[in-house]
């Protein structure tokens, strides 16, 4: 029996890659073993897939000065020797990680136990725990053609990003019915990522007047971001987060306001859908939410207005153009000849487990 650890966390888009994997990973022989936070995002929806989850301590290293960043350092400590507990109880042929800070001391244990680690970066520029992690790695997968450059040809491999095969499979007419929408009036969905975006949520709801004059809003505002002032507004719906609700709101969607984090946005093109991207500013990030969105926005998948652009008379221009002009971003993303991103990375696991295995 073939053993896998999957690690990653902090967002959803540090888990639902890793989620996409777990059908073919069994049916490839494999038992599958979860490493996450003890309280992160990944807990709740990997424990949904009943796999065998194992929390350790996780902390965050800032590229700033912070007072955290030593209370943080014991935390990750603490992760590394907890992992090397883990790994040497379940004894797994490989471990693959989707980033986050919660998957340094995984794949850290890995490498001193001598477990074959494979990586993925999902942004165009790799983020610091999977630049902690590369030299570790057996295998660094990436998803964007453009993030090529960042990695030694010897050890990446261009593979796209897993999507949930469900996503692509939902019901229009059960997401009008899950939002009480009617099939008369087009449908705007408003996404800011698993942790919601302040920042989205406050320009939709003040441009919301003109906003409901074209469209029907389904706003997915994050945990603790509902606003009860807005409940019962007529063609108005609000929800904290959605899982398995989400392929039936992509199908009744006509267009999307979201943020430009990679898994989203592979949501989006396996969809078809066009979307308004409205990517984190820099003076938030590290800038990798602009770069994604540039890079979609070059291949005309997308429209994008930078935070510093928005206000209620920018915001409704630009998604009414983008309704207006939907076929063309529907045939962009139609002739886009993007491959199979799990089967790219399932036959990459077991080369590296076959010659890890070859290798004791």
């Amino acid at each position: 029996m073939k053993v896998i650890v999957l690690t990653g966390g902090g967002t959803s888009g540090h888990v639902t890659p890793n989620i996409a994997l777990i059908q073919k990973l069994k049916a490839k022989g494999y038992t599958i073993h979860y490493i996450g936070s003890k309280n992160g995002i990944e807990k709740q929806l990997v424990e949904k897939q009943g796999l065998p989850y194992h929390g350790i301590s996780a902390g965050k290293l800032r590229r700033y000065a912070d007072v955290k960043n030593i209370t943080d350092l014991f935390r990750i400590t603490g992760g590394f020797f907890q992992s090397l507990s883990i790994l040497r109880k379940v004894k797994p042929d490989i471990v693959f990680s989707k980033g986050g800070f919660v998957s340094c001391p995984v794949v850290w244990a890995a490498w001193v136990l001598r477990i074959p680690a494979v990586i993925h970066e999902s942004d165009i520029t790799p983020g610091l725990s999977n630049k902690l992690s590369m030299p570790f790695a057996r295998k660094v997968c990436y998803t964007f053609p453009e993030s090529k450059k960042y990695f030694s040809d010897q050890k990446s491999c261009h593979t796209g990003l897993p999507v949930r095969e469900e996503i692509g499979s939902g019901s229009r007419l059960d997401g009008l019915k899950l939002c009480g929408f009617s099939d008369g009036k087009p449908v705007l969905v408003v996404i800011g990522g698993s942790q919601g975006s302040e920042f989205i949520n406050r320009a939709v709801r003040e441009a919301l007047g003109e906003l409901l004059k074209l469209f029907q809003i389904c706003h997915i505002c994050g945990k603790g971001n509902m606003n009860p002032g807005f409940d019962g507004l007529s063609g108005y719906k609000q929800f904290e987060y959605v899982d398995k609700e989400l392929p039936d709101i992509f199908a009744c969607a006509d267009v999307l306001i979201s943020r430009a984090g990679a898994t989203v946005l592979h949501e989006i093109l396996t969809v078809k859908k066009p979307a308004l991207l409205i990517p984190l500013s820099k003076s938030a990030s590290r800038g990798d939410q602009i770069l994604n969105a540039q890079s979609f926005c070059s291949r005309g998948f997308c429209d994008m207005l930078m935070e510093e652009d928005v206000t209620k008379e920018t915001l409704v221009t630009k998604i009414r153009e983008l309704y207006i002009n939907r076929n063309k971003y529907i045939k962009s993303m139609k002739s886009s000849v993007a491959g199979n991103a799990v089967d790219n990375i399932i036959s990459i696991i077991e080369e590296i487990a076959r010659n890890g295995e070859d290798s004791k």
